[in-house]
């Protein structure tokens, strides 16, 4: 039997994927949203990208807001393609962390579990699916597995 390169290899462990479905919704969840946001750190600045990391109390929050709307975009579209899908999600995995961290955790502190609770619902979903996908891959309608299956032997 033939063995594989590491190169291949890398690239097949990167790309593989569950040959079914089940990745199709998470995928299209965590896609639209991060490109989404990522999009509206653009176009409403004051809201939700440079003044929302000036409050949170960032140094330098235009850089930060940019930043983090620049990936969430890029690794947004990719998990939407399933191209990727894998490293995609770890800058998006951080940018769920960093957020715990500046807004959640802050709420915890000051106002108690349950107020935390309801304020990190969705976060909290997003990164659960985040983590899904990082374990699972992008599925059988993805980049991912086209490519995957290209080196197929």
């Amino acid at each position: 039997m033939k063995q594989m390169s590491v190169p291949i290899r890398i690239i097949k462990k990167v790309v593989g994927t569950f040959d079914d479905n089940r990745s199709l919704v998470p995928r299209l969840i965590v896609g639209f949203i991060f490109l989404s946001e990522g999009i509206q750190k653009y176009l409403f600045p004051e809201l939700v990208g440079t003044g929302r990391f000036e409050k949170i109390g960032f140094s330098d929050p235009a850089f930060w807001a940019y930043f983090a709307g620049t990936f969430e975009i890029i690794c947004g579209s990719l998990v939407l393609l399933g191209l990727f899908t894998r490293v995609a999600s770890i800058p998006l995995f951080i940018i769920m962390m960093t957020a715990f961290v500046t807004t959640k955790w802050p709420i915890l502190i000051n106002s108690g579990f349950w107020t935390m609770a309801h304020e990190y619902r969705t976060d909290f979903a997003m990164t659960l699916l985040l983590i899904y996908l990082f374990i699972y891959g992008a599925g059988k309608w993805s980049f991912d597995s086209k490519i995957y299956h290209s080196f197929r032997t």
